[in-house]
């Protein structure tokens, strides 16, 4: 065991992977000795032991991440030429146009530091202009600029700094990559904005589909306890700004490169100081949304006051679960308390909210209040997203036949719902690969965008169990 990655004074109980310590015999031990500690890629308590189910979990999460890890490169270059070739295709007309260009010399060459230069999930849905529909300061205009900001985190900074400042008319205050202690590069992506209306967004950026080192938090099933606060999902918190052997100081140390937490902390409390009248808004879509949550939760650790009560509200999409019990408990207290709004929308079969498991073997729950859309962009408010844990085999019929409308509707949504809808090929291939893996397409920020704008009504507000909701009819 290596030095605790914690202060004794607050941090009850850890498991911290290292993926990169791992050798692959050592990994292949863990399956047949509870005492975890004894291996060299765990870090733990000594004596720590665990059952068969959470070791084959630390066991998969532990082979995945190497897959990860050695496999990092190519798919970084696939990623890359395929965001090439999809930018080649638009930027010329099409592949007829492309053809005629090539004949005629004048190909438009893709340069992915331009504002018109798509990623990968930007071209599953190339809509920039916010819902025409938003009042400011109406509830329904936080969800819908949160979605947008969610979508846009995920491109280049000068795509965002043209959305934002150009198609919003709104204020670009920075885009950011910021460090990960422990997989030492800068690898957590973040952007900060205001909308000129004393409202500050704050967007943290999903995975994205060719990024190794996302999907690496992703899979990192570490966990970290706090006292009084619970255990979270450990590859969320590395990413957010976990540093190593100091867990979560109140302060960075002088001269350490800057993790998302306390750079973004510092850049609002230098915003909202320079005006008193603002407040401020967390997103994000999938991982997004996990740091999105996390976010407050660690300023409540810290006790920061000033700006929980500054926060208007965390509006996360696709939010995979962060923590157990006790840590939904602690963040319901938290949003009374400071009285913030906390909604994650959830649209239809998504896979990602389902995930990590809320079983016995895993502990993860999620809280607070979920907005779920079925496929018709139907939506209400639930305590808990149907099929909580996705691979239940009695919603797999359900499943299939609603992969198959999701396909039909993506070829006729533009006739009832406007142009504005319409389905590119890129999109409708991910259809198809939904009637096979049900799930996958629907995480897509294309159905959450759709959602806020045909899935809400007029912005209400009640309160169930002493906590602030969207109502939606």
């Amino acid at each position: 065991m290596s030095s605790p990655p914690c202060d004794k004074s607050f941090c009850s109980d850890y498991m911290l992977l290292n993926a990169e310590d791992a050798k692959l015999g050592d990994v292949f031990k863990i399956l047949f000795s509870s005492d975890i500690a004894k291996r060299k890629f765990v870090d733990c308590p000594d004596g720590t032991e665990e059952p068969f189910g959470r070791r084959w979990i630390i066991f998969v999460s532990i082979l995945v991440q190497k897959l990860l890890q050695a496999t990092a490169k190519p798919l970084a270059a696939v990623g890359s030429g395929v965001e090439y070739w999809l930018n080649l295709l638009s930027g010329n007309g099409g592949f007829f146009g492309l053809i005629k260009n090539t004949f005629k010399g004048e190909v438009v060459q893709p340069d992915n530091e331009s504002s018109d230069y798509f990623s990968f999930i930007g071209n599953l849905d190339r809509r920039q202009q916010l819902d025409p529909t938003i009042i400011p300061g109406e509830k329904k205009y936080y969800a819908a600029l949160s979605i947008m900001a969610a979508k846009a985190s995920y491109e280049n900074k000068t795509h965002i700094k043209s959305v934002v400042e150009d198609h919003w008319e709104m204020n670009f205050v920075d885009s950011y990559d910021f460090w990960n202690d422990y997989q030492e590069k800068a690898t957590t992506q973040a952007f900060i904005m205001d909308d000129k209306k004393d409202t500050i967004v704050v967007a943290f950026r999903g995975t994205e589909p060719f990024d190794a080192d996302a999907w690496s938090s992703d899979f990192d099933l570490s966990w970290y306890e706090i006292h009084g606060i619970g255990k979270m999902h450990g590859g969320f918190m590395k990413a957010l700004g976990l540093i190593k052997s100091k867990g979560w100081p109140v302060e960075q140390d002088p001269g350490q490169q800057e993790t998302a937490y306390y750079a973004v902390k510092k850049q609002l409390r230098k915003l909202l100081e320079a005006n008193e009248k603002a407040k401020f808004v967390v997103t994000g879509h999938s991982l997004g949304g996990a740091l999105a949550v996390l976010f407050p939760a660690i300023l409540g650790l810290h006790g920061d006051s000033f700006l929980l009560d500054r926060l208007e509200g965390v509006y996360t999409f696709g939010q995979p679960r962060v923590g157990d019990d006790k840590f939904g408990q602690y963040m319901n207290d938290l949003i009374s308390k400071h009285d913030f709004t906390c909604i994650r929308f959830v649209y239809s079969y998504d896979l990602v909210p389902r995930l990590p498991y809320d079983d016995s073997t895993l502990l993860f729950k999620h809280f607070g209040t979920c907005i779920y859309f079925n496929s018709m962009y139907t939506g209400k408010v639930v305590e808990e997203e149907p099929d909580k844990n996705y691979f239940s085999i009695i919603w797999m019929i359900p499943k299939f036949f609603n992969a198959c409308w999701e396909l039909i509707r993506s070829f006729i949504i533009k006739y009832f719902k406007g142009p504005e809808y319409a389905e590119g090929g890129l999109l409708r291939l991910f259809r198809v690969i939904g009637v096979l893996v049900a799930g996958v397409p629907a995480h897509c920020p294309q159905d959450y965008v759709n959602s806020t704008r045909l899935g809400l009504s007029e912005d209400v507000f009640v309160y169930s169990n002493g906590q602030k909701i969207l109502k939606t009819q």
